[in-house]
């Protein structure tokens, strides 16, 4: 602990957990997530529920405007969005060099997407009234999936496919990437994923996102800042690296050695455990329902996987009550739907992205900064200035 002497006397510091964790910050009526449950809602519905039973349009509009619409409403949302996919003209130029300086079409969003916002003349979110802030949030989140979809191609020295004027989101994100209309199942299988991926209470992400908002700033400056911290591997990263253990593991006999070496040797096994929940993650569980409906081996040694190191890690970490998360499930989900790796944190960050613009247009009604203090541990100052030699 600090001493007293590096802390100012007129300062008024609170004790915090490392992470923040368990700590409010604020308050939303976007929805929450109780992990000693496993469970999570958008608003007062099941966000498991809502995946089963609406589309991917009908949760972001109760996300935006805090009902479920009706079949007709529902329908006129689904067309407004379609028409807002296109993409400014300067941004159309600049995606083959923003393909070819970047690492991942995840690398290349941040580029594109504040690009897109400046051409589309996003102004600070102080400035906007409450409709035109939903405007920009709505252009924002519409044009994310073909900016994905368009840097993946050019990645892979392809022409980028124009959205297709008569699908839905789900459907659409599938043709842009493969040029090829997806059987109904497949794009449900996409579009219940996404639906479960929206939103998930103060991640890291939506954190930094609420925090940008809270400067005024303007909407692609807050989603620039939260895809920035969706990248690390600890956060978003994680559908491709579970699917390697799979992999990795290759057949049921060699997973108690697999894993018992890899827990030995401290490292994390992607795709199980999550910092909120302490039972299994119900994402996780509906996916995990998703891929059993496709059948395989693949899917088979998934499940058989699961259950052993569920087993394992109760004898290796106990008290520690890991589970399978999200991320271990998607893959499997994803990699049946047709989607290459390098997509499958992409796809996360375009139903994310909803969620982002969600919790801006929430937080941009409070006018009050997030400015939270750091305590100083450093040598004692002032210290004198010592005369250069």
């Amino acid at each position: 602990m600090p001493t007293s002497s590096t802390v100012h006397s007129d300062e008024h510091l609170i004790e915090v957990p490392r992470g923040l964790k368990g700590v409010v910050v604020a308050e939303t009526e976007l929805g929450y997530v109780r992990g000693a449950e496993g469970f999570y809602h958008y608003r007062q519905y099941s966000a498991v529920d809502l995946a089963k039973e609406r589309s991917i349009e009908d949760v972001w509009l109760l996300l935006f405007d805090g009902e479920l619409p009706s079949r007709e409403r529902g329908a006129a949302f689904a067309h407004e969005i379609r028409s807002l996919r296109t993409l400014p003209e300067p941004v159309v130029s600049a995606l083959p060099l923003i393909a070819a300086g970047s690492a991942s079409p995840l690398d290349g969003l941040r580029t594109a997407l504040s690009l897109a916002g400046s051409a589309r003349g996003f102004r600070p979110l102080m400035d906007l009234t409450m409709d035109e802030r939903r405007a920009d949030a709505l252009y924002a989140a519409a044009v994310t999936p073909v900016l994905l979809t368009s840097l993946y191609r050019l990645m892979r020295g392809h022409q980028p496919i124009p959205p297709h004027a008569d699908l839905d989101y789900a459907a659409n994100y599938l043709y842009m990437l493969t040029g090829v209309e997806p059987e109904p199942k497949i794009a449900r299988a996409i579009e219940q994923y996404l639906i479960s991926t929206i939103d998930h209470g103060f991640n890291a992400s939506t954190f930094t996102a609420r925090v940008i908002a809270s400067t005024g700033a303007d909407l692609a400056a807050c989603l620039v800042g939260a895809i920035g911290s969706l990248s690390g591997p600890l956060h978003g990263g994680a559908p491709s690296r579970a699917l390697d253990t799979i992999d990795a593991i290759g057949t049921p006999d060699r997973i108690d050695a697999w894993i018992t070496e890899h827990v030995d040797n401290g490292e994390r096994i992607m795709g199980f455990g999550h910092a909120i929940y302490r039972t299994e993650d119900p994402r996780s569980r509906m996916l995990r329902e998703i891929a059993e409906t496709f059948g395989g081996e693949r899917v088979d040694l998934a499940v058989q996987v699961e259950r052993r190191v569920v087993e394992l890690l109760a004898e290796l970490k106990p008290g520690r009550e890991l589970y399978t998360n999200v991320e271990f499930y998607a893959g499997v989900v994803m990699e049946l739907c047709g989607l290459p790796r390098a997509m499958f944190t992409p796809t996360f960050a375009s139903s994310r992205v909803i969620g982002w613009c969600a919790n801006v247009l929430e937080q941009s009604r409070d006018t009050k900064i997030i400015r939270p203090s750091a305590r100083y541990i450093g040598p004692p100052p002032p210290a004198p200035i010592p005369a250069r030699d």
